[in-house]
């Protein structure tokens, strides 16, 4: 046998995300959760009498937080603080209730200029500037969900040209 047959073949398949990934990822497990921690928090009430404004107050950031993940509506909170405006700093989640993001890592409603973080990859951008700006703006090393910087220096996407 030579050299060449004995090496195993290399392939190039896209790491399948994790189970933890995809429940994140799903909108009716997202819902179950909100409302599993609201009974959680409504059997508390009843036997810790000391903690219910505590729990009350869970109780309705719960409530909230359910309104928005049925309604599938976000608010950039940034926007908000700067335009004053709810309106203006709405955003709208795709089908799955993934927040969409443009190839500079701006928060974006139309489907057809960007994605959900996850699904960008180097392939993606042409230099690593734009690939290290998208990086940071999504999560940097604390959140790098698309592998951008695989070996967690920091930096996305050495092998791109370094562009201008």
């Amino acid at each position: 046998m030579s050299e060449e047959e004995k090496q195993p073949e290399k392939t190039t398949e896209a790491k399948k995300p994790s189970k933890f990934q995809e429940l994140r990822g799903s909108h009716k497990f997202r819902i179950w959760l909100i409302i599993f921690l609201m009974a959680i928090v409504a059997i508390l009430f009843i036997f810790f009498q000391k903690l219910r404004v505590i729990l009350v107050v869970a109780f309705i950031a719960l409530l909230a937080a359910l309104g928005l993940e049925v309604s599938q509506n976000d608010w950039d909170l940034q926007k908000l603080w700067e335009t004053k405006s709810f309106q203006e700093s709405k955003v709208t989640r795709d089908t799955q209730g993934n927040i969409l993001f443009d190839k500079l890592g701006n928060i974006t409603t139309d489907s057809t200029k960007g994605k959900s973080a996850d699904q960008y990859n180097c392939d993606d951008f042409s230099t690593q500037p734009e690939a290290q700006a998208f990086f940071e703006k999504v999560g940097g090393v604390g959140n790098d969900v698309n592998r951008l910087d695989g070996n967690k220096d920091g930096v996305a996407c050495q092998d791109l040209p370094k562009g201008k």
